[in-house]
C-alpha cells in the first residue's frame, strides 16, 4: 500500500521496536511522505493484515498535535463505506529515532493492495472516462465523510489509493485537520501536508473551512487528471496559496485541446474562489460531472457575472470583453425597447405580487416567524449520529461532536447539544453535539439466541465493540446464530472493550461410518438433525452386524441434510 509523495526523509527507525502498542507487529517498509513512514503490520489480536502509519518524530513534542490526531482518527474510525480506507486504530508509543527513544503518534488503517493515484498517472495516462470514474468514486466518499461531519482537507492524489481490480478508496480523514489545528503558519501546514497546489481560497487564507473546502480540491484534482496539471504552479507555497486566493484558472482545454466544453464548465465552476458559487455537496457535483462524461453539458446555477469564458478558453471579465470587442472594431451591443405589451404584462404581474404579499401578510401570514438567514435548533436528543448530522447540515449550520459516556443513551446517539434545542442561530453557526460512547462501563450482554448482527447493535448500544468472530458446527442452531462470548456474559467492561463471539456455521460434521455396525452407525446420528436413511446391499457377504458399506456424504454438510447409507445384508 503506497501513500503520499516521498519527499522529505523519515526519522523513526521503527525496525528496532517490532511491536506497536503490545499488538501491532510491524512488517516491511512500505513508503513515506513528508507527515510520515508507512509499514505493512499485523494485528497480532485478530490476525489480520493492517498498514501503519507512523507520524514525523518533528510532531513528537507537540502535546496538542497528538491529542488532536488521537481525536480525529476516533472520529475517522468511525467511517465504514467501500470508497474510504478503513481506520482501526490510533495511539502512540516509544519508537527508537536518531535522537533517540521518542514517543510517535501512529494510526493503523486497513491495508490496500495497489497503488495512490499520484503514481498511477505517473506510470499510465487516464482516459477521461476513467478520470471521471474515479472523481466519482472520490466524490461518493466525500458525500459519505460529509454526512458523517468530518471534512477531509486534503484531497490530492497521493491520498487516493486504487486497487488491483480498480476500485478507489479515500484516505487520511482527519489527519489534515490534526496538523492544520496545531501549525500556525502556511508554511508549517504546507510543509507536512506536502503542496499547496491542491489548497482552496478559504484554506490559503486562514478562513474556516467547510464541506466546500474539499469539493474544490477535488476540483483540482479533475483539472489535474484531465489536463495533465495543476491549474496553478509557483516557486513556494505562499505563491501557489496567492494564486488560488486572486487569479483566475485558465480553462482545461486551453492546456489540453481533447477536453470537452462539458468538462470545461464542471472544472470552471468547482473551482470557484467563492465558495457559495461552487458546488455545495458531493453528490451536486457528481451529478454534473456523470452529466458532463455522457456528452451532455450540465445545468449548472448561473452566478453573479465574474467572467466570461471567451473563445480559446481564456477567461475575461465583462468589462475585458468589452475593451476587446471595441479593439477589434465591434461597437458595444445596443438593446432595444421591449414592446409594450411586455411592459405593461410586467407591470401588472408586479402589481399582482405585490398584492398577494399584502394579502398573506395581512390574513395568512403566522404570528411569529424565521428569518431566512436564522436556523432553529430542533430536538436531537437520543437521535442517531448520522441522522443529527445529516439535519444539521441540511439546515446549513456547522456540527461539531463531543464523544462522552452516558449510562442512559445508547452509543452512537446524541446526548444532548450546546446550545439547546428551541435555540434560534444564524446560518454557518456552529452546534456543537455531544454524542454517546455508551456507559463507562457495561456488562457483557447474553446472547439469548440472537443473530450475529442483532448481538452487534447489543454490544455498540452499550459501548463494546466485536472483537474475533469464530464459527462452530452445530446441529440445532442456525447459521450466524450467537452460541457463546469472551467474556462470559455479566462481566463488567470499560467502554470500548471488545468481545469475542462463537457463532453457529450452520453445518454439521458427518463421520466416516463405513465398517461400523449398522446399529452403531445410526445412534452416532442421533442428536444431528440430519435425516439418515438406509437400504439393504444383497450383492455382498453377509457379515454380523449388517455393517455399513457406503454413505452418501462426509464431513461438513448443511443442517437438515438427507443422509444415506448402505449396508450388507448378504
Amino acid at each position: 500500500m503506497s501513500t503520499e509523495e516521498v519527499d522529505m526523509p523519515e526519522t523513526a527507525d521503527v525496525g528496532a521496536q517490532r511491536i506497536l502498542a503490545g499488538r501491532y507487529a510491524i512488517g516491511e517498509f512500505i513508503g513515506q511522505g513528508g507527515m510520515a513512514t508507512v509499514y505493512r503490520g499485523t494485528d497480532t489480536k485478530l490476525g489480520r493484515q493492517v498498514a501503519i502509519k507512523v507520524m514525523k518524530a518533528d510532531l513528537a513534542n507537540d502535546e496538542q498535535f497528538r491529542s488532536r490526531f488521537r481525536q480525529e482518527a476516533r472520529s475517522a474510525s468511525r467511517m465504514a463505506h467501500p470508497t474510504v480506507v478503513r481506520v482501526f486504530d490510533a495511539g502512540d508509543d516509544l519508537i527508537q529515532t536518531v535522537d533517540g527513544p521518542k514517543r510517535l503518534p501512529f494510526i493503523v488503517m486497513e491495508y490496500v493492495e495497489g497503488t495512490n493515484l499520484r503514481q498511477l498517472t505517473a506510470e499510465n495516462k487516464l482516459s477521461h472516462a476513467e478520470v471521471c470514474r474515479i472523481v466519482d468514486s472520490v466524490l461518493t466518499a466525500l458525500e459519505y465523510s460529509h454526512r458523517a461531519g468530518i471534512v477531509h482537507r486534503d484531497i490530492k492524489p497521493a491520498n487516493i489509493m486504487i486497487t488491483t481490480t480498480g476500485q478507489v478508496k479515500v484516505m487520511d480523514f482527519g489527519i489534515a485537520r490534526a496538523v492544520s489545528d496545531t501549525s500556525s503558519t502556511l508554511q508549517q501546514t504546507t510543509a507536512i501536508l506536502g503542496t499547496a497546489a491542491y489548497f482552496s481560497p478559504e484554506q490559503a487564507k486562514g478562513e474556516s473551512i467547510d464541506a466546500r473546502t474539499d469539493l474544490y480540491s477535488t476540483a483540482v484534482l479533475l483539472y489535474e487528471l484531465i489536463a495533465g496539471d495543476v491549474p496553478f504552479r509557483g516557486d513556494t507555497a505562499v505563491a501557489v496559496a496567492y494564486q488560488h486566493v486572486s487569479e483566475r484558472p485558465k480553462a482545461p482545454s486551453v492546456v489540453n485541446p481533447q477536453v470537452t466544453p462539458e468538462l470545461d464548465r464542471v472544472v470552471l465552476y468547482g473551482l470557484a474562489k467563492d465558495r457559495a458559487k461552487r458546488f455545495q455537496t458531493a453528490a451536486e457535483f457528481r451529478d454534473a460531472l456523470r452529466t458532463a462524461a455522457r456528452g451532455e453539458m450540465p445545468d449548472l446555477a448561473t452566478h453573479a457575472p465574474e467572467a466570461v469564458l471567451f473563445s480559446g478558453g481564456d477567461e475575461v471579465s465583462e468589462s475585458d470583453l468589452a475593451l476587446r470587442q471595441l479593439s477589434e472594431g465591434g461597437g458595444a451591443r445596443t438593446q432595444s425597447r421591449p414592446p409594450v405589451m411586455w411592459t405593461w404584462a410586467a407591470i401588472l404581474t408586479i402589481g399582482a405580487v405585490i398584492i398577494a404579499v399584502v394579502f398573506w401578510l395581512v390574513t395568512l401570514a403566522p404570528k411569529q416567524f424565521i428569518p431566512d438567514t436564522s436556523r432553529e435548533i430542533p430536538a436531537l436528543i437520543d437521535v442517531d449520529r448520522t441522522a443529527a448530522m445529516d439535519t444539521l447540515l441540511k439546515q446549513e449550520l456547522k456540527p461539531k461532536q463531543v464523544e462522552q459516556t452516558d449510562e442512559e443513551i445508547a452509543a452512537g446517539n446524541v446526548i444532548s447539544t450546546d446550545p439547546e434545542a428551541g435555540t434560534v442561530l444564524s446560518v454557518g453557526d456552529e452546534i456543537t453535539l455531544y454524542i454517546s460512547s455508551g456507559p463507562k462501563s457495561a456488562a457483557v450482554p447474553a446472547p439469548d439466541r440472537m443473530s450475529l448482527a442483532e448481538y452487534t447493535k447489543a454490544l455498540e448500544d452499550l459501548g463494546l465493540s466485536v472483537g474475533l468472530v469464530s464459527t462452530v458446527d452445530d446441529p440445532i442452531q442456525k447459521k450466524d446464530r450467537v452460541l457463546g462470548v469472551i467474556p462470559e456474559p455479566g462481566t463488567s467492561l470499560e467502554s470500548g472493550s471488545s468481545v469475542e463471539i462463537q457463532v453457529s456455521s450452520g453445518q454439521v460434521q458427518v463421520p466416516d461410518v463405513q465398517g461400523q455396525p449398522l446399529d452403531v452407525a445410526i445412534k452416532m446420528f442421533d442428536g444431528s438433525g440430519l435425516n439418515v436413511t438406509s437400504t439393504q446391499d444383497s450383492a455382498c457377504q453377509t457379515q454380523p452386524g449388517y455393517p455399513v458399506i457406503w454413505q452418501s456424504a462426509v464431513g461438513a454438510q448443511p443442517q437438515g441434510s438427507d443422509l444415506q447409507l448402505s449396508y450388507c445384508w448378504g
